[in-house]
């Protein structure tokens, strides 16, 4: 396959899936959550759960979002169209480490989980020739990892409100660069 079929390939579906914009505002409403969740008087552990159990909520709300935004899930006749629903995947082999993290160290639990979003943000870049993800994971990445290391567990919270703000960002910036793909698209 030639370089211009392939990116051909990725500005359809960056187009028909809108840069992925109904899962990014699912998961940003999903972070404002959590960084409620955190400011309740509960132990680490049960926010930790909290948090998990909240997480569940983004592919219901991301298909509701789909919906609204007239976004396509799945593209036919588009070979790479499978391998954004594996890069979505790929952040569950992560998921041990996170059971790990939520038993023995709850503290760091939102912490890592922020890491682990964030950075499966990365492979999006080039699914949707789009940069503002592969940024948008370094940010996310290093600011939970030295908001985690420097920040009493009083403040924890602020690592999902970074993530929520992040994620509102995100979606503003892939918002309008979907608009300008889809203008070139469409002539």
């Amino acid at each position: 396959m030639k370089k211009l079929e392939l990116d051909k390939l990725r500005i359809e579906l960056s187009v028909k899936a809108k840069n992925g914009i109904d899962f990014i505002i699912a998961a940003s409403i999903i972070w404002i959550s959590i960084a409620f969740i955190w400011t309740q008087p509960y132990t680490s552990y049960s926010k930790s759960v909290f948090t998990f159990m909240i997480g569940g909520l983004l592919l219901p709300m991301a298909f509701m979002f789909s919906k609204m935004f007239k976004t396509d899930w799945k593209v036919k006749d588009n070979p790479l169209q499978p391998l954004g629903l594996w890069f979505n995947f790929a952040q569950l082999f992560y998921f041990p480490f996170l059971i790990f993290t939520l038993i023995k160290y709850p503290d760091y639990f939102v912490m890592a989980y922020a890491i682990i979003t964030g950075a499966h943000f990365f492979p999006y870049a080039w699914f949707y020739m789009e940069k503002s993800y592969a940024v948008m994971a370094g940010l996310i990445s290093l600011g939970a990892l030295i908001m985690g290391l420097n920040l009493s567990s009083e403040y924890t919270y602020l690592i999902p409100a970074l993530m929520s703000i992040c994620l509102i960002t995100l979606a503003v910036i892939i918002f309008k660069s979907y608009r300008k793909k889809e203008f070139n698209y469409q002539q």
